[in-house]
């Protein structure tokens, strides 16, 4: 598996494994599924995109990565991870957040921080801190998901 910035050939495995997230409604705070139009626009729009690439160049996983506010501000970062379903649990999301951070130093970033972690995302919670990601603490009833009830969100971030 090689982790690489993505191109335009990949948008349309890269739209899939997003709209699977975003529909899910579990953690990512998108409602609208992208299509061919909008994907493209939107991965565009981040500061960088890097994608999980097997053998065949099939996308696994991806991240997207962006600053997290503006001004004096702008030295903190924000990014997503999304992980086909079919290929959760192989350790393809550790690799992608290790490779985040590897770009946001080289963006210039100093910290990553991360908004929204559903507090009920365990398996995400905990490689965020063994990675070194601490926890900021808890803000109650942050996220509505899919179904309508609300969950806790846990603030994350690492200095880079």
């Amino acid at each position: 598996m090689l982790i690489r910035e993505y191109n335009a050939d990949d948008l349309k495995q890269m739209t899939a494994i997003w709209n699977e997230i975003v529909d899910e409604g579990i953690a990512f705070p998108q409602e609208e599924l992208l299509n061919g139009e909008t994907s493209a626009d939107f991965f565009s729009s981040q500061s960088y995109c890097g994608v999980a690439a097997d053998e065949k160049n099939d996308i696994l996983g991806l991240y997207i990565l962006h600053p997290n506010n503006v001004g004096r501000c702008g030295h903190i970062c924000n990014a997503s991870y999304a992980v086909s379903s079919s290929c959760r649990g192989q350790h393809i999301g550790e690799k992608l957040v290790k490779d985040c951070i590897r770009k946001a130093k080289e963006l210039g970033f100093g910290i990553l921080q991360f908004n929204a972690v559903v507090e009920s995302n365990i398996h995400a919670r905990h490689l965020y801190e063994r990675i070194g990601f601490k926890q900021l603490g808890v803000i109650p009833n942050g996220f509505r998901m899919k179904d309508g009830h609300f969950e806790n969100i846990c603030p994350y971030y690492i200095e880079l």
